[in-house]
């Protein structure tokens, strides 16, 4: 009876997802009280709440003994999910206000100064722009600042603006796969892994993933550069084409640089070696950032108020998770599901279940919302994988690996502002997309099981 309230549990949450029926935070939190509560009404759930509660008579458990149970196992989720919900709100605030102060501007107007003209240099230079700004794990900003920033350089040169939309995309793929980013920050929480260990894991497929889209920048700008040729800038045009905002500039900072990027670069190199835990480094990071460059409180307050927004709507949902995770465990559901599954599986599939969870991961996170997949589709796979001897920090990877597709996905909502900026066709963006996105795929596959971040078999 378990076994069947899980999966039902799963199906309703993933239909009501995907159809939009309940935004994802509502359902996190709805779904799997339901379905605690019947079990607790029908009294199949009696065994696990009194493994729990840590008591040998379960036949002893009132209906409002249970219930009360409940809210202590949600709590427990809560606990869990904390460390990754403070980690989040601080990242994003942090880089939020390093994109406010500018740090990224330099890079953004000396590529673009050293692109001129040539087909070549502008697609690199958005390759490494589009990498740079995607820090902030955040692809609404990626695609305004880039858009921003290139089209007109685009437009101006005749070059095809679906190498724009391609290049943007898949460097902020590859980006979002840092701990602060939404897929990563949704299986840390689930897995209950800290952000060092992922980034230490995820960061040389990153880097070689990073190299080969430079690469196919090259590629691809050469090809414009046949197409088109080679035109020059005038100074006059290059300043027009990079003027800003007034209100930004007024935010910006650029005798203070050195000192952000000082500050940013520090505090990944230490959330890399993973000897402070990744909130206190962000939240340290933060109040250095806002009290030096923004040193009234007026501008403290308001630099918090403005990008406060951006962050909550992530830090939610790892709440919303906690608390599911805290059910979905605690009541036994979890493990049921998993037996079942893994019942269902050959013996000799079980110890390819490295390479099984990155597969399913590829259209698992095209089909369905990160949300629907981290927090329905991973707790399953892992409990398996443990079984069969992965880590919880194997299958974290794993199931990260086949972000190379997610972004494509019609379910991402800024993928609209991308194609309506760029004014381009989705179903020829998809394609020309996935084509160098396998290349992501592999790579990530590949260097997670040399380097033994996720073995493809034990």
């Amino acid at each position: 009876m378990i076994t069947i309230l899980a999966w039902l549990m799963i199906i309703v949450f993933l239909g009501l997802v995907m159809t939009k029926r309940l935004h994802p935070f509502t359902a996190l939190i709805s779904v799997p009280l339901v379905f605690s509560l019947i079990g607790v009404f029908t009294g199949v759930m009696k065994e696990p709440i009194a493994k729990f509660l840590e008591k040998d008579a379960a036949d002893s458990l009132s209906i409002g003994d249970q219930i009360v149970a409940l809210g202590k196992m949600s709590q427990d989720g809560l606990v869990k999910s904390s460390k990754t919900a403070f980690m989040l709100l601080f990242a994003i605030l942090f880089f939020s206000i390093m994109l406010n102060a500018g740090l990224f501007d330099p890079i953004v107007n000396t590529v673009i100064r050293i692109a001129g003209g040539d087909p070549v240099k502008v697609l690199v230079g958005t390759a490494i722009v589009a990498a740079a700004v995607s820090l902030n794990g955040d692809g609404t900003t990626t695609t305004l600042i880039c858009c921003t920033a290139f089209i007109p350089i685009y437009k101006k040169l005749n070059l095809k603006m679906l190498y724009l939309g391609v290049l943007i995309i898949l460097m902020n793929t590859i980006m979002n796969l840092l701990p602060w980013g939404g897929p990563t920050a949704r299986a840390m929480s689930v897995m209950e892994v800290e952000g060092g260990p992922v980034l230490a894991a995820l960061a040389p497929g990153m880097a070689v993933s990073i190299i080969y889209m430079l690469g196919v920048a090259f590629y691809l700008g050469l090809k414009e550069r046949k197409r088109v040729g080679i035109q020059k800038f005038t100074a006059a045009e290059l300043a027009q084409t990079t003027k800003s905002d007034p209100e930004k500039e007024a935010l910006k900072r650029p005798k203070l640089i050195w000192f952000n990027a000082i500050l940013t670069i520090g505090t990944v190199v230490l959330l890399v070696m993973d000897k402070l835990p990744s909130s206190f480094l962000f939240l340290v990071a933060l109040v250095i950032g806002l009290m030096v460059n923004y040193r009234q409180i007026k501008e403290q307050k308001d630099r918090i108020q403005d990008n406060a927004g951006d962050a909550l709507q992530v830090v939610i949902l790892v709440i919303g998770a906690g608390m599911f995770s805290g059910l979905f465990g605690n009541t036994g559901m979890s493990d049921a599901l998993a037996h079942s599954m893994v019942s269902a599986l050959p013996t000799s599939l079980g110890r390819w279940w490295g390479l099984v969870t990155a597969v399913v991961s590829a259209p698992g996170t095209f089909f369905l919302s990160n949300d629907a997949y981290y927090y329905g589709i991973l707790p399953v796979f892992a409990e398996a994988g443990v079984k069969y001897g992965y880590s919880a920090l194997n299958m974290t990877v794993a199931s990260l690996l086949g972000q190379a597709f997610h972004l494509l996905s019609p379910l991402v909502a800024f993928i609209y502002l991308l194609l309506n900026m760029t004014g381009l066709e989705m179903g020829e963006w998809q394609k020309e997309s996935a084509k160098w996105a396998c290349g992501i795929f592999v790579i990530m596959v590949a260097v997670a099981a040399i380097t033994g971040a996720c073995p493809l078999f034990i």
